[in-house]
């Protein structure tokens, strides 16, 4: 099994799935982030470019996944790039990692460029069906993300998760350092982006499973058999 996180930004693969990811890389699975949007250079307080890549890549390696795959498309201002441009880079990134399991945005956050995002992975996991010989995906999850999926108005469908990743203390400190290693991205209360925020969110999503603490997701498509 390969995994392949496709975000818009840089933390967003952590706020969507750290401690996931993190769990997922103990166990020997591989896990890779594909930001399409990796120099984010509308983004307030952004280190420099140079900082803000060794950022992600500290990020992704406290986790144990694979260095990053980023894009260089423009943040905020996905909706005037072609559909076609944004589907095959992470066609790309499904066929260099060899991804059997992706994870994206969920298409109705409040963020313009996570709905470009997840619409785009949408197409490119049908990648499989539409070139033989190429892993099938099995499975594709939309993801949460705290200032965006929490912030939608009305007008959408509202996030409500099915899929729950049980957690423990030390994946959700391991998420909580990895988003820390991004300069200028935790912000001060009431501002959801903060550490305690992402352990009440954990705590409300394992109490939901009937676990401690839990990442939650809401399945798009899945191939499974009967009885797992």
């Amino acid at each position: 099994m390969s995994i392949l996180i496709v975000v818009a930004h840089p933390d967003d693969e952590i706020l969507g799935c750290g401690a996931t990811s993190a769990l997922l890389a103990q166990a020997g699975t591989k896990v890779t982030a594909c930001i399409l949007c990796g120099q984010v250079e509308a983004r307030v307080n952004r280190p420099d470019l140079s900082e803000l890549e060794n950022d992600c890549r500290s990020a992704s390696e406290l986790l144990g996944l694979e260095p990053p795959i980023l894009g260089n498309f423009p943040n905020i201002a996905l909706n005037r790039i072609q559909h076609l441009d944004l589907v095959r880079f992470i066609e790309d990134a499904i066929v260099a990692t060899g991804a059997t399991v992706l994870f994206t945005h969920f298409p109705s956050d409040l963020n313009d460029d996570h709905y470009h995002v997840s619409r785009a992975c949408q197409a490119a996991a049908r990648l499989p069906q539409r070139r033989p010989g190429l892993p099938v995906i099995r499975e594709l999850l939309f993801m949460e993300v705290l200032s965006s999926t929490d912030w939608s108005f009305r007008g959408g469908p509202s996030f409500t998760p099915d899929t729950f990743v049980p957690l423990t203390e030390q994946a959700l400190e391991l998420k909580t350092e990895a988003l820390a290693r991004y300069r200028g991205v935790m912000r001060p209360s009431p501002h959801p982006r903060r550490a305690e925020m992402l352990r009440s969110l954990a705590l409300m999503r394992g109490a939901q499973a009937g676990s401690e603490l839990a990442e939650a997701y809401m399945t798009a498509f899945r191939i499974t058999t009967l009885g797992e």
